[in-house]
């Protein structure tokens, strides 16, 4: 099987060690600099192919955000770092993955298998061009999605949320995931209205929302995503619209 390079980037040299000894566990990893900052990084980025840039943020001179946003066509990047509150901006500049540190194996080992995951679907998108099948036709309760093995037949009240994987879209159901290669933004273009984004990364099923928090989304099964403030008044509205009132009309 395919590995993919990557770079670990971290100016502490304990953590860059821990970082270092975790994945060089995880088969599909190959590992082709260390580095101490992120003008070193920049460096090896604008010379060298990398598939997978393990960073942290708060470095000096260079952040890991600042090396993010320098490279013209980046890699995937996994930010870990001690301060959660750089996660919102991570997700926005379309990091694959952040982790609070200390990292876990774990951890990373998921968020490595994300990363593999997104990169053997964009090589293998190379070679489809005909990626979903959408009966357009009124009253459908269902679609076609193309996957690695064919094309799978979903029913839309199934469907519990997505998850944007970059180019590529996770769809989550109570017994399975499917992986489409399509992006959530076109694939939002085909759903009925019941289906609502609530963040840059996921589009939720109304009819399977359990409670609605300030930060976060109560889905049946147990499922659990993020809600952004920019997408929470559709949401509210939407619900709204749902909620039974003291007065009757």
């Amino acid at each position: 099987m395919i590995s993919y390079k990557c770079i670990i980037v971290d100016d502490n040299e304990i953590e860059r060690d821990a970082l270092e000894m975790y994945l060089r566990k995880i088969n599909r990893l190959e590992i082709k600099a260390i580095c101490s900052n992120g003008i070193e990084a920049s460096d090896i980025l604008v010379n060298e192919h990398i598939d997978i840039v393990f960073s942290d943020i708060d470095m000096p001179e260079l952040s890991g955000i600042g090396l993010l946003k320098s490279v013209k066509n980046p890699p995937v990047f996994i930010f870990i770092t001690s301060f959660s509150e750089y996660a919102a901006e991570g997700f926005n500049l379309d990091a694959l993955d952040f982790i609070v540190k200390p990292a876990t194996f774990e951890r990373l080992l998921k968020a490595s298998n994300k990363a593999i995951e997104y990169l053997d679907l964009k090589k293998l998108a190379e070679n489809n061009t005909d990626q979903t099948k959408h009966n357009e036709a009124d009253g459908d309760d269902y679609f076609f999605i193309k996957e690695t093995k064919g094309f799978t037949r979903l029913n839309y009240d199934e469907v519990i949320y997505i998850e944007s994987m970059g180019d590529f879209s996770k769809i989550f159901t109570a017994e399975s995931k499917h992986i489409t290669l399509v992006n959530l933004k076109n694939l939002e273009r085909q759903l009925p209205s019941f289906f609502v984004r609530v963040h840059k990364q996921y589009i939720i099923n109304l009819n399977h929302i359990a409670t609605v928090a300030s930060t976060e989304i109560l889905l049946k099964h147990k499922y659990v995503v993020p809600v952004s403030i920019t997408n929470k008044q559709d949401l509210m509205e939407k619900i709204t619209n749902k909620t039974i009132s003291r007065h009757s009309k």
